[in-house]
């Protein structure tokens, strides 16, 4: 078995905040993140997959269709958009970057088994102090 990692970029903006809770109550959980006019940041996706290497092409999977897989399900609905607002699989989701990446998997895992690999692990960095990996466990 091995594995390879595709890198992907987006920016968006977002909002921690629960809409039962006051202004002040969200802002003393969230702080800045709780900001009623949102914030963003400069995503980095890691995608990785795992398989077997095929031996006539010396590769798990062609890199060039698991970046055009990554960019049609997730970059193109996330880039530029505001997380809360506009993407429909984050509907109704606090969108922390764990539910964020755990939504990320959700719309890859299918599309990659159905290229003949398996999907092993989304990792999000929001930022360059703070990343989540998500490794597909329910719990």
């Amino acid at each position: 078995m091995i594995y390879i990692t595709r890198r992907e970029r987006f920016n968006a903006a977002h909002r921690l905040f629960r809409t039962e809770w006051s202004d002040q109550e969200n802002k003393d959980m969230f702080g800045g993140c709780a900001n009623p006019n949102w914030h963003g940041h400069n995503y980095e996706l890691f995608v990785t997959v795992k398989g077997k290497i095929n031996p006539q092409l010396g590769y798990v999977m062609n890199l060039k269709d698991l970046s055009s897989l990554i960019k049609a399900k997730v970059i193109e609905k996330l880039d530029h958009k505001n997380l809360n607002l506009d993407v429909d699989f984050l509907k109704d989701v606090m969108t922390s970057t764990e539910n964020v990446a755990i939504a990320i998997w959700q719309q890859l895992e299918t599309p990659i088994r159905e290229l003949g690999v398996e999907l092993h692990g989304v990792k999000l960095m929001e930022t360059e102090n703070n990343f989540v990996e998500y490794f597909g466990e329910t719990n």
